[in-house]
């Protein structure tokens, strides 16, 4: 990893990493203090994950300005979102523009996201598409479930609710909490209310709390309230 590490042999590596949770964090930190980009990416995930945003962002641009894509990606989210800094839209947007460009297919997802919305650059909604469909094609499912709202809704492309519905099923494959909610929708809307039900439990396995609640709002509200309850 580097000279400071070198007196470590392949064998502890693997048997640290194994090892309990202090072990491999002791080790991502001693890795990441070294200048080891891709420990450092993970190093500034874990204390965003324990709460301290800041360090971690400090991590992050550390890795990133290695040219560590993930890293890059993940202080835009920062940046976007306030993590351990003060929200700058277009910083963000910029970050993900960069990743994006270089191949990460979490950054076209976000930098798509952005160009959507009008977040911190101006509204394009066809270039968006462009890089939805980019970040698709390596198999991320939040980009094939965007891909169906534009699909449903008529953006930029005629309206095709089977192809909508395509786009959600496959999505909803691929463990995205929406696509798993917007496929169980295209479901009910057949008839198909027990695998509608089946796929709205496991959307409510990984949804956020914010998602989840307005999902069961919309079911409260729909022509199938009593799915309401298939949400945990």
């Amino acid at each position: 990893m580097s000279d400071t590490l070198d007196h470590i042999s392949p064998q502890e590596i693997v048997a640290r990493l194994s090892g309990s949770p202090e072990e491999r964090a002791a080790l991502i930190r001693e890795g990441a203090e070294v200048g080891v980009a891709e420990a450092q990416a993970v190093y500034g995930q874990m204390l965003l994950d324990a709460g301290d945003a800041p360090t971690g962002f400090t991590w992050f641009n550390k890795a990133a300005a290695q040219g560590h894509l993930m890293a890059l990606n993940m202080v835009g989210r920062c940046y976007d979102l306030g993590w351990g800094v003060a929200v700058n839209k277009p910083r963000a947007a910029e970050c993900f523009r960069i990743a994006a460009t270089r191949g990460l297919d979490w950054g076209m997802y976000n930098y798509a996201t952005a160009l959507a919305l009008g977040d911190g650059v101006a509204e394009d909604k066809a270039a968006a598409l462009s890089w939805f469909e980019k970040a698709a094609a390596t198999g991320n499912a939040k980009a094939v479930n965007y891909i169906g709202s534009f699909h449903e809704d008529g953006w930029v492309v005629p309206r095709n609710i089977a192809k909508a519905a395509d786009c959600y099923a496959r999505a909803a494959e691929g463990g995205d909490f929406r696509g798993q909610f917007n496929h169980a929708r295209m479901l009910a809307e057949r008839g198909e209310i027990e695998a509608a039900r089946d796929w709205l439990a496991r959307c409510g396995k990984t949804a956020t709390p914010a998602f989840a609640a307005k999902a069961r709002l919309w079911l409260r509200n729909s022509h199938w309230p009593e799915l309401e309850r298939a949400l945990p």
